[in-house]
């Protein structure tokens, strides 16, 4: 079966247009936080970002000791006196009171977040026949992937009415791990409510995105491939599917975190696509993407396909 790619090109490991060695991708004099940062995807978009020159990575997560641990590997591979300074903070996404609880410790540390990637996420509960699914646990999914991503980017947005805060530091990155889950729903088997719990934050981050200015908060999402993690592991054997490497999508969430991303502001992508090919494609209004691109406000977003957006003012009076 031949997976969905809108180029000729279709990568499976990190290759040198995204790669964080790139002077264009630079995050030097940046501070950025990584929800679900203490293993697998989380933790390598930590390594990329401290490989771009990051001045401060905060990897975000449940677990105390594992989050220790995740600094310590990765103090060890980047030097403990380096350039990037690591740094662990126990914090719950599904928590109202705990994300409250992060942002103000960073407050009172005179901390400014530049780049927020939301990884954490919530995968059950899950089964092919929805009915039989119990409520609650519906709602918790909810409560993860889209209420916590929701006040996690309203904190993190609003570091900058601060008066504390030089304008010079209001240009915001908002980096969403999504997942091809939003878009195939024929093929998801059982995961049905993460799917729709994380299609509705991606709609939701779609109207965020329409209302902001790119040079002030850029948003991107993107999915990040079929990776082996810890998570994966309760699931799926790992000899089940040929898997990608972390490298793709670690590095993919620089490249989301820069300018040379700016044109893809507020829509869905995969990390699989390759960037110069999209961009290139994106740009030709002779192409069926470029065409759409420039066209269809909703294109690779979330909404109704087959009908025309409608305004409130085209159905006002005169």
């Amino acid at each position: 079966m031949s997976l969905p790619s809108l180029g000729t090109t279709y990568h499976r490991t990190s290759y040198p247009a995204i790669s964080p060695s790139q002077p264009a991708l630079s995050q030097a004099g940046r501070t950025i936080l990584i929800t679900g940062g203490g293993g697998g995807i989380g933790f390598e978009i930590a390594r990329s970002f401290a490989k771009a020159s990051a001045s401060r990575v905060i990897i975000v997560g449940r677990r105390a000791a594992f989050l220790n641990e995740a600094v310590s590997n990765l103090q060890q591979e980047f030097g403990a006196k380096g350039v990037t300074e690591f740094i662990a903070r126990q914090g719950d996404i599904g928590d109202d009171a705990s994300i409250s609880s992060l942002w103000e410790y960073l407050h009172s540390q005179g901390i400014f977040v530049n780049v927020l990637v939301l990884n954490a996420a919530f995968f059950g509960p899950n089964g092919a026949e929805t009915l039989l699914l119990d409520k609650d646990e519906i709602m918790q999914a909810f409560q993860v992937n889209v209420g916590g991503n929701f006040l996690m980017t309203t904190k993190f947005v609003h570091q900058t009415l601060r008066p504390s805060i030089p304008a010079a530091d209001h240009q915001l990155y908002l980096i969403n791990v999504s997942t091809a889950q939003i878009h195939t729903y024929p093929t998801s088997g059982s995961l049905n409510t993460y799917g729709t719990s994380k299609a509705a934050w991606m709609a939701m981050l779609g109207r965020i995105a329409d209302q902001s200015k790119v040079d002030e908060l850029q948003i991107i999402s993107y999915h990040p491939g079929a990776l082996y993690s810890e998570g994966a592991s309760r699931y799926v054997p790992k000899d089940l599917l040929n898997w990608d490497d972390m490298s793709l999508p670690a590095d993919y969430a620089v490249w989301a975190a820069s300018s040379e991303a700016s044109w893809l502001h507020g829509r869905f992508v995969w990390a699989h696509w390759d960037v110069d090919e999209l961009r290139a494609a994106a740009t030709d209004v002779t192409n069926e993407v470029g065409k759409q691109m420039k066209d269809e406000e909703g294109y690779l977003k979330i909404g109704v396909l087959g009908l025309p957006s409608v305004s409130l003012k085209s159905l006002m009076k005169e």
